[in-house]
């Protein structure tokens, strides 16, 4: 891995020992906790002739003078994006870390159509495939609902090794929901910028953006598109859509963890969801996590408590499914450049547009999945990677992610660190670690904030 050094002689590691993690993740939470103002921003925004209701929370050290400074004398701001299966709430714990322990701003975003808006508690009630067939579906604006009507149900067992059958939702043409699942991405991207733009005013601060797993492709589109992100802190964070396209393609990761050797393994298949495909997870998306877990922790005696095993999965989804739990963000994570092509060929058509203006967007879509060349440079991304994450090993990074970062023009700075603890669900307990790697991972972007490897 890359160990680079900064302007300021900051040096991040290439591995911290499960011991130093721990040393570490005890340190943080023993530091007193800085008062903090917490509170929660709804705003509306018009993209694409449609309005929508994005929802952030944000969480200000007191007083708002005294936030924390980088090592470029401006105030420390960090934008937080959760994982697919989640919405702001699902940021709180990583968010307060930073917050409470090392005074920096934090604002952590939903992804549009994510916030449940009926409630103030926004819990998503009841589970997300009823028994009559109904399915959950986004609330892009507070009082509109997509209904049964709207769309068909469709099972996939063509990716069943790693996700069992999987079921979606497919808007039907004509209809409100399949005009939002066309124009989203644009609101997504736009819903960002505005929450950078109310809440770390440039000039006065420096942004530091991560995106857990499915929110790291965002984040990554996103670093070129506000003027004062300064870097990626990437946790289990999935980077560019055709970077991201190529790890899985890769095939490796599954099978490289220590001591397992499959019997058999391909490279994965390119993913070819359709734009107008709402995915809606289930319990099976916590197994393909959980067992591949338990094999890096237990090793292959894992499957002799296989009923146990799968009573901890049901279990956890009793309290996973108060969050959104569905996903339509394939396209941009997998780059998926098809249906991206579709999607605003589609919105295109709604609003009338002309040829030209038609191709205008189709660009724009299409190159939500990789950096944008001839603007600003792409910033540095510190990346860290847990033990026994299913999808982030070593191997992954040193075959193709480093590579490709490296090949684009200019070359962003970038580092990787492995902590020899933890999952990657980065809040999950585990021995010695009643808050995971995040305490030890949030000490760990502060040092790099303060000490310059950002700084370029």
């Amino acid at each position: 891995m890359d160990d680079v050094k900064s302007k300021s002689g900051w040096q991040p590691v290439s591995t911290l020992s499960r011991e130093e993690v721990i040393a570490r993740s005890e340190a943080v939470l023993a530091r007193p906790a800085r008062k903090v103002e917490d509170r929660e921003d709804i705003f509306r925004i018009n993209v694409l002739a449609l309005d929508w209701d994005i929802g952030v929370r944000v969480y200000e050290p007191q007083p708002a003078s005294d936030i924390t400074r980088g090592a470029d004398g401006k105030k420390v701001g960090i934008f937080l994006l959760h994982g697919g299966a989640g919405d702001y709430k699902s940021m709180e714990r990583f968010a307060l870390l930073f917050a409470e322990k090392f005074g920096f701003k934090v604002v952590t975003m939903t992804f549009p159509g994510r916030l449940y808006l009926d409630d103030p508690s926004r819990d998503w009630p009841g589970d997300t495939i009823n028994s009559d067939g109904a399915v959950r579906t986004p609330i892009w604006l507070a009082g509109e609902y997509v209904t049964p009507d709207q769309y068909e149900l469709v099972r996939d067992t063509s990716k069943r090794m790693k996700y069992g059958t999987r079921t979606s939702a497919r808007a039907k043409p004509g209809t409100r929901f399949y005009d939002r699942m066309s124009s989203w991405p644009m609101a997504f991207e736009e819903g960002m910028k505005e929450a950078c733009r109310r809440h770390f005013p440039e000039g006065e601060f420096s942004i530091y953006v991560h995106g857990h797993s499915t929110g790291g492709p965002y984040v990554s589109m996103l670093s070129q598109r506000v003027p004062n992100i300064a870097g990626v802190i990437a946790i289990e964070n999935s980077t560019f859509g055709y970077i991201n396209e190529r790890k899985h393609q890769w095939g490796g990761h599954v099978g490289r963890i220590e001591g397992y050797k499959p019997v058999a393994e391909k490279t994965a298949e390119a993913w070819k969801d359709p734009f107008n495909d709402l995915y809606i997870r289930t319990w099976r998306d916590l197994a393909r996590y959980r067992g591949s877990e338990a094999l890096g922790q237990e090793g292959p005696n894992a499957l002799m408590r296989l009923p146990w095993l799968m009573e901890e999965i049901l279990d956890a989804w009793e309290v996973a499914r108060k969050r959104p739990q569905f996903k339509a963000e394939y396209m941009v994570t997998h780059n998926i450049v098809s249906a991206l092509e579709q999607a605003a060929r589609a919105a295109a058509l709604r609003l009338k547009l002309s040829p030209d203006e038609t191709e205008k967007l189709v660009a724009r879509y299409t190159g939500l999945t990789r950096e944008v060349k001839g603007g600003k440079p792409v910033p540095p991304f510190l990346f860290v990677i847990s033990k026994d994450s299913r999808d982030h090993s070593p191997q992954v990074y040193e075959d193709v992610i480093i590579p490709m970062f490296n090949a684009m023009s200019p070359t962003p700075r970038t580092a990787v660190t492995r902590f020899m603890a933890g999952v990657h669900t980065y809040t999950k307990p585990e021995e010695g670690l009643p808050f995971g790697i995040a305490p030890a991972a949030a000490q760990y972007y502060h040092d790099a904030i303060v000490g310059g490897f950002f700084a370029v």
